[in-house]
């Protein structure tokens, strides 16, 4: 059936009706009074949504979650992870089997609080190693399959241990792309596997084998940053694969002298090389630069009160808030920014061929014709509904109503 957003303003504009029909946003026009029937309706035609005034975004998109780790939910534990990603796996693997619940009920219980939040297009991780096997990749698959009619969820097999440290390690990799994993992960070539050949060799030859993209977890430093990223990006031209490929985190780039740093972003503009943040603290990606190579930028809440950190609340508002704030953004323009690449900006991470975010100015989404994922917030303005953060939101997916906190329906 057709559904009617009933005074609503689009990015934060002017007020007005927004018809969706068969998944996309079939019209815009004029607001109509409460109780009136939309412009162009007759009684019964159209289920009607009250607005009553808020904000009209895209939906959220999560594009770096890691839904296997997850303890939101659960009681409150202390952190107990030594600094270090080897050391931080360790404390992962040494505590994720005792937790109250399983994978499976964390990663729908999860999921299910993002979808309310805002969330309806995820990009998830599932560790797969020999100790994990593969029984951290059907727990997400399992809560994908939950809320398979709520958001639409890509699962990345992820060699969080690596793939040379411990043998058999690639097979089990291997083993998650046959039952269908969407995207195929790597993670720091030098500093963790101390082999960028070997490592880049495995995961770009799966991804070619299984014509899967690739998305690589990067948190080395400066110059070795730098050089895992130009191997990366050297792959990326050979097999042909631009717009398949996501660097994520890239924590050292921010730290480049600048004319090192401008060449690697006009470079991965070039390549359509596509980046996925988490708005850590430290040194900022940079964000103006990025959009103005025209390389897609997608945000996330990475690991969400889990053994690797306590941080994390399932809410993409609220990680749009620390990215403008780690970014040091006042001006709204870049605030408002920082709400198009966590909705349209991650969109386009996950699928290349999706609207893009064409400039820090641009606002893209909600047009007729865009895909009916949506999200009513309130505020006054964009850049006061991140700043706020007020719970009140209707969530739409595929054009239908998935989540409601005030059941406006």
């Amino acid at each position: 059936m057709t559904l009617v957003l009933r005074n609503v303003r689009p990015w934060g504009g002017d007020a007005a009706d927004v018809t969706l029909d068969g998944g996309v946003i079939a019209a815009v026009g004029p607001a109509t009074p409460e109780g009136a029937a939309p412009a162009g309706s007759s009684p019964g035609s159209a289920a009607v949504v009250e607005g009553r005034g808020r904000i009209l975004l895209p939906s959220f998109s999560d594009v770096h979650v890691h839904l296997d780790s997850t303890r939101l939910g659960l009681p409150f534990r202390p952190h107990t992870g030594a600094p270090g990603v080897w050391d931080m796996m360790l404390n992962d693997r040494q505590n994720w089997r005792g937790a109250e619940a399983s994978v499976a009920e964390r990663a729908t219980m999860t999921l299910g609080a993002m979808i309310e939040r805002g969330t309806t297009r995820v990009r998830s991780y599932a560790q797969v190693d020999v100790d994990a096997g593969l029984e951290r990749f059907e727990g997400v698959l399992a809560a994908r399959e939950a809320h398979r009619d709520r958001a639409d969820v890509a699962v990345i097999a992820f060699p969080q241990a690596g793939l040379l440290r411990e043998a058999g390690s690639a097979e089990v990799l291997e083993e998650a792309l046959r039952m269908g994993a969407d995207v195929v992960g790597g993670i720091d070539p030098c500093a963790l596997d101390r082999d960028p050949v070997r490592h880049l060799d495995i995961v770009f030859g799966l991804a070619e084998k299984y014509s899967l993209p690739v998305d690589m977890h990067l948190h080395e430093p400066g110059q070795l940053g730098l050089f895992s990223a130009q191997l990366i990006l050297e792959r990326t031209k050979a097999l042909g694969m631009q717009g398949l490929v996501t660097i994520s985190h890239g924590y050292g780039l921010a730290d480049l002298p600048a004319a090192q740093l401008q060449e690697l972003i006009d470079e991965m503009g070039a390549l359509d090389v596509s980046m996925a943040t988490i708005a850590p603290a430290g040194a900022p990606l940079p964000l103006q630069q990025l959009a103005a190579a025209g390389v897609r930028v997608g945000l996330g809440q990475d690991g969400q009160r889990d053994y690797w950190s306590p941080y994390g609340n399932a809410d993409m508002l609220d990680r749009t808030w620390q990215l403008a704030f780690t970014s040091k953004f006042r001006a709204d323009e870049l605030i408002e920014h920082c709400v198009a690449v966590a909705t349209i900006g991650g969109s386009s991470v996950i699928d290349p061929q999706a609207p893009r975010v064409a400039s820090v100015a641009d606002r893209p989404g909600l047009a007729v014709g865009d895909a009916a994922e949506l999200v009513l917030v309130e505020g006054d303005t964009v850049t006061a509904a991140v700043m706020d953060r007020f719970p009140g939101r209707t969530v739409i997916h595929r054009g239908r109503v998935v989540a409601d906190a005030l059941q406006l329906v």
